[in-house]
């Protein structure tokens, strides 16, 4: 992580389960930070504010509701967007707060694919957002047993709704675990990883699970959701959101450093994936790692 971004150590406490705190306040004065837990953001009356997630940067609207993985640069950025006061409501837990073999369980299946995910940030949908901001709100005022009880039933309601998304790219956050269960696309995953400044073909990649392109087309998409040409620009672009954060490599030497042979090309992928150019990435990381410096 570069020395710029600030490691937050937060008020929860080892011997706790979970730690919630409501502000009012009129601007986003917090610099770029990430920590060890894992954060709930619920965020009214900020309608235009910078969001930072990772390598994903977007202004938001007037309700937000974000999970925030471990380890996963994050912050909002902002000041004067309505003549109400900005209202937040931070939740955070510790990210072994389900035990691993609990979450195991077959009734925890969707907890468990969720909190996989946030490694990356979901951004929940403002439907989703609008039925359970009561509770939230609520939540921070509940005590022992019964709010561990509702934080448990509000994350089980987030797992289970479909209207999502996820908002780095793979390769941003080491935190990030890959398992398709099924070897041949873990091979190529692994192929795809460890080549991806290369040039690389459908043709190539296919030849390593022994399966004709079209039948290995179908089988990708199937197993990891997206094509295999879009897996791997996302792969190159969570490479290149690296590069542009933690070096000073001009924007030309990392778009050729990843896999991309035109830095035209380079650019309008990236505006189209991310919604920003790469330098509106590497100056927004760096306008939000000077704030209070």
């Amino acid at each position: 992580m570069p020395e710029t971004i600030i490691r937050e150590i937060t008020p929860l406490m080892q011997s706790d389960c979970f730690t919630s705190f409501f502000r009012a306040k009129t601007e986003f004065d917090f610099p770029l930070h990430y920590h060890e837990e894992v954060e709930l953001n619920l965020i009214r009356n900020a309608s235009g504010a910078k969001r930072i997630i990772g390598d994903h940067v977007e202004e938001i609207g007037e309700y937000e509701l974000v999970l925030v993985g471990p380890n996963l640069p994050h912050g909002w950025f902002g000041e004067g967007f309505t003549e109400d006061p900005i209202e937040e409501i931070t939740i955070q837990f510790h990210k072994d707060f389900f035990d691993e073999k609990f979450l195991q369980k077959n009734q925890l299946s969707f907890i468990r694919a969720m909190l996989k995910k946030s490694v990356r940030g979901i951004l929940f949908s403002r439907e989703t957002t609008m039925t359970l901001a009561p509770r939230i709100y609520a939540l921070h005022k509940k005590q022992g047993f019964d709010s561990v009880l509702e934080l448990m039933s509000v994350l089980h309601d987030l797992s289970i709704s479909r209207d999502y998304r996820i908002l780095s790219d793979s390769c941003f956050n080491d935190g990030e675990v890959f398992s398709y269960n099924s070897r041949r696309i873990e091979k190529v995953m692994s192929f795809i990883h460890s080549n991806f400044e290369k040039p690389m073909t459908l043709s190539e990649a296919a030849k390593i699970t022994n399966m004709t392109e079209s039948a290995f087309s179908r089988f990708f998409k199937l197993r990891t959701g997206i094509t295999f040409i879009d897996c791997l620009t996302e792969v190159r672009l969570g490479h290149a959101s690296r590069m542009l954060i933690e070096t000073t490599k001009t924007i030309s030497e990392i778009a050729y450093s990843c896999g991309f042979n035109n830095i035209s090309n380079f650019n309008r992928i990236f505006r189209r994936k991310k919604g920003c150019t790469p330098k509106d990435l590497r100056e927004s990381y760096n306008q939000g790692s000077r704030v209070f410096i």
